[in-house]
């Protein structure tokens, strides 16, 4: 039976219903669910998510994958939505990490979590293991720095976080840059484009930069 830890991370976020209703007011459409796919010629299981979200002025939710070690994903293929700041791209990989935002004027919440095929017993098809790997609850993002022009491409911000007790809760090192997508993401008005996964020739690139 699933523990709290598994439940969470598999659902991903828990906004109000007052919040679900002006997202769709406002037109912003998310898609945080993971599934567990098996592909047949390779004979093995992969985790399937959707890159998605957008902003508008006050209010922002981007949901983005990433590898386990913070690293971009190629999309398996883009989405052409009808509209703005909805679906954008499809990735299926052994393993993701989702990172999940929501902004509410300055304030947001962030979930990181990782999501994998468990072991499999007598042949029957696996467990999606689910775990939360960060949780940053009424955190403060300033994104004056991504409007101001030629600072969006270059700069990378991310929201702070608090314990209850006032000490600041450091973001893994490892998913900085993931985080700092989403941040574009849900600071990205009218948002129509993926800001983590990438194409199969640019994530080349980026794992032999890294060699």
């Amino acid at each position: 039976m699933p523990d709290k830890q598994d439940s969470l991370a598999r659902r991903g976020l828990t906004l109000s219903r007052r919040v679900l209703r002006r997202l769709n007011e406002v037109g912003i459409f998310t898609q945080s669910q993971v599934s567990l796919e098996h592909q047949h010629l390779a004979k093995r299981y992969v985790v399937r998510g959707t890159e998605s979200g957008g902003a508008v002025k006050d209010l922002g939710r981007y949901v983005t994958f990433c590898g386990p070690d913070g690293e971009p994903l190629p999309y398996l293929h883009p989405i052409d939505a009808i509209g703005v700041n909805g679906v954008h791209a499809v990735v299926v990989a052994p393993a993701l990490v989702r990172i999940e935002l929501f902004r509410a004027g300055r304030t947001c919440q962030l979930l990181i979590t990782k999501h994998q095929p468990g072991a499999a017993e007598h042949g029957k098809r696996p467990p999606l293991e689910n775990k939360v790997l960060f949780r940053g609850v009424n955190g403060l993002v300033d994104l004056e720095p991504l409007r101001t022009g030629s600072d969006l491409a270059g700069r990378s911000v991310v929201p702070e976080f608090w314990s209850r007790g006032g000490e600041l809760l450091g973001i893994p090192a490892v998913f900085a840059a993931a985080v700092g997508a989403a941040t574009k993401g849900v600071g990205c008005v009218g948002c129509s484009h993926s800001h983590y996964l990438v194409t199969r020739v640019a994530a080349v690139g980026v794992a032999g930069a890294s060699v």
